[in-house]
């Protein structure tokens, strides 16, 4: 079992079972798209707000009245009009695409020419969105991601934010066998872990399960 596989076996026993993004590709950008700069405590209120208001699919949530759509993605928090525009786009390239699953689930070349219209949403979801819906063994990192990852000791300093997640990413790769499951794994543990205790401001190392293992959090507890 590498190093990561071992930090990864201490967050699960620490956080228990966490829900994964769904395997649905306009499901996974729903996810993604109201996970964005919030808790995932109000990203799972604003997805069962859009549950009982039945707009689910594409069609359907370009029919959904503005306001009842409006009033649901508030519930995520911060940030309402980015996300029903980012929303907006997304069903719009769903419904002129209806082949658009399938080509995600398809060859690579052609799945990541798909999902570059979405570039509201970064190289990190169209990476959870191949991981997840195609089972490619590719890890999404965003600046929360990476910043567990270098906390950790992972990857190379850099001067520019995109190199370092770029190391950040290729080192956490290399300690994750080339399985999906033990991809999705990290992926849902390492993001969940970095918004609820390895946070960006005052991380709460005391509790840290990855404490004795964690750099950082031992110069910052010294």
């Amino acid at each position: 079992m590498t190093r990561l596989q071992t930090l990864l076996s201490r967050l699960r026993r620490f956080y228990g079972l966490l829900p994964a993004p769904p395997r649905d590709p306009f499901a996974i950008f729903l996810w993604e798209t109201l996970s964005m700069h919030t808790t995932p405590a109000r990203r799972d209120a604003a997805l069962g707000a859009l549950k009982r208001i039945r707009v689910l699919t594409p069609d359907a949530m370009w029919r959904a009245p503005q306001k009842k759509l409006a009033e649901a993605v508030a519930l995520a928090g911060p940030y309402q009009e980015q996300r029903l525009r980012a929303l907006r786009s997304g069903v719009d390239l769903f419904r002129r695409s209806p082949t658009l699953p399938a080509v995600i689930r398809g060859p690579l070349g052609a799945a990541r020419r798909a999902l570059k219209p979405f570039p509201q949403l970064g190289d990190a979801y169209a990476r959870r969105m191949l991981l997840f819906a195609a089972d490619r063994c590719v890890l999404g990192v965003d600046s929360d991601v990476s910043r567990v990852g270098r906390r950790l000791g992972y990857g190379k300093g850099s001067d520019g934010a995109r190199k370092s997640t770029r190391s950040v990413q290729r080192a956490l790769s290399r300690e994750l066998a080339h399985d999906a499951d033990g991809f999705r794994r990290a992926s849902v543990y390492l993001s969940h872990h970095a918004l609820a205790t390895c946070t960006e401001r005052d991380p709460h190392c005391h509790v840290c399960p990855l404490l004795t293992d964690c750099p950082d959090g031992q110069k910052r507890i010294a």
